[in-house]
Order: C-alpha cells, then sequence, then structure tokens
C-alpha cells in the first residue's frame, strides 16, 4: 500500500507512488463521461520528515563499545 498524503491542489488524500502524486480525478461528481486528471496529477510530493534516529552515529551507545572496522 502506497503512502497517502493530501493532493496541493485538490486536498484529496493520494497515494504517493515513485515520488510524485498518483494520477486521480479532482473531487466531485463528473459531469462527462471523460476521465479529467487533477492539475495536482504526477507533481512531486515533499519529502516526509526523516526518520529519528535510535543513538548519535558520533559515540558509541555504550560506554567501552569499540568500533568494529
Amino acid at each position: 500500500m502506497s503512502p497517502r498524503r493530501p493532493c496541493p491542489v485538490c486536498a484529496r488524500e493520494i497515494a504517493v507512488v515513485g515520488g510524485r502524486f498518483a494520477r486521480h480525478d479532482p473531487p466531485g461528481r463528473r459531469t462527462v463521461l471523460e476521465l479529467v486528471s487533477c492539475p495536482g496529477c504526477r507533481r512531486i510530493a515533499p519529502m516526509m520528515a526523516p526518520a529519528e534516529r535510535l543513538f548519535d552515529p558520533e559515540e558509541p551507545p555504550f560506554p567501552g563499545q569499540q568500533p568494529l572496522f
């Protein structure tokens, strides 16, 4: 399942695939049978917040622990 984020144009929750918003129709009912993509389709999605680190890479997690290499 792809992560979902609000589209910057229509504010619908849209799947993000490959760093871009997936194709989608604008909200509301269609009046014609043609599919009309929202202008926010295929835009680059903003990066999510970076993951938290479990420990500081500069200091070992336990006193006295030596680096492997």
